[in-house]
């Protein structure tokens, strides 16, 4: 339903920017050996046309609290670096820092495990203006929220269940004051293979549609994503009991 609406916004939208892009990522949840708490340490390589430029960089550091088997928390801070690209580039890189607040819960369904994964972010996005000496630097940060919400399942295949494919979908949505154009932020959704690598780690390759509002919903880019995923959740210290 989520991406039936986006693309019959997009339908009247005043103009469309497709994309093709390659994105690369580590996402790691360490554990400490013996106790509830652990480390988030994420780092993602955005590249656009197929690789050859840059999009963004990610690097997204953050402390894990697991209350039980179906449900965690975590926080933490995000820097992004964007960079120009697309039909309607950016006037040069600039930075966003956020912290973010989240909550995961995974349910039993239809037989397969659905993790839903709900977070906030404030942001800090970077405007630019003529510098001094020629080209652009930062004039100021605008501040605005956003809420995140992802759905996401997994189907083993084989027997084994070393082998799975995976499915999620993320919708984006801006809110507070500080917004003055769309609330509608974009959404993700993702469809690949997976396949555990051992106790601890697992690769998912796949192919993700980005949809994206521009600012006062003039411009929807739509960027067709390769996405490889190296995840991992090997404890720090000895093996937890």
């Amino acid at each position: 339903m989520i991406l039936v609406g986006v693309w019959l916004t997009a339908k009247g939208a005043d103009q469309n920017d497709h994309n093709a892009h390659a994105w690369f990522s580590y996402i790691g949840d360490h554990p400490v050996a013996g106790s509830r708490w652990g480390a988030h340490l994420e780092a993602q390589v955005r590249r656009s046309d197929w690789g050859h430029g840059w999009q963004q960089l990610l690097i997204r550091p953050g402390v894990n609290y697991t209350l039980n088997d179906r449900v965690a928390f975590s926080a933490g801070y995000c820097f992004v670096e964007t960079h120009p690209y697309g039909d309607f580039p950016a006037l040069d890189d600039f930075p966003e820092h956020r912290i973010w607040e989240q909550v995961t819960l995974s349910v039993p369904w239809l037989g397969l495990t659905w993790a839903n994964r709900l977070r906030l972010e404030q942001r800090n996005i970077a405007e630019l203006r003529p510098g001094l000496a020629g080209g652009f630097e930062v004039g100021n940060y605008r501040y605005e929220n956003r809420f995140r919400y992802l759905l996401r399942t997994t189907l083993p295949l084989g027997v084994d269940g070393k082998n799975y494919l995976v499915a999620w979908d993320e919708v984006f949505i801006n809110f507070g004051p500080e917004v003055k154009g769309n609330t509608f932020d974009q959404n993700r959704a993702f469809v690949g293979f997976g396949r555990k690598l051992g106790q601890h780690m697992k690769v998912e390759a796949g192919f993700m549609e980005q949809t994206i509002q521009r600012r006062l919903g003039r411009i929807w880019e739509h960027n067709h994503t390769l996405a490889i995923y190296l995840t991992s959740n090997a404890p720090f210290g000895a093996a937890s009991p």
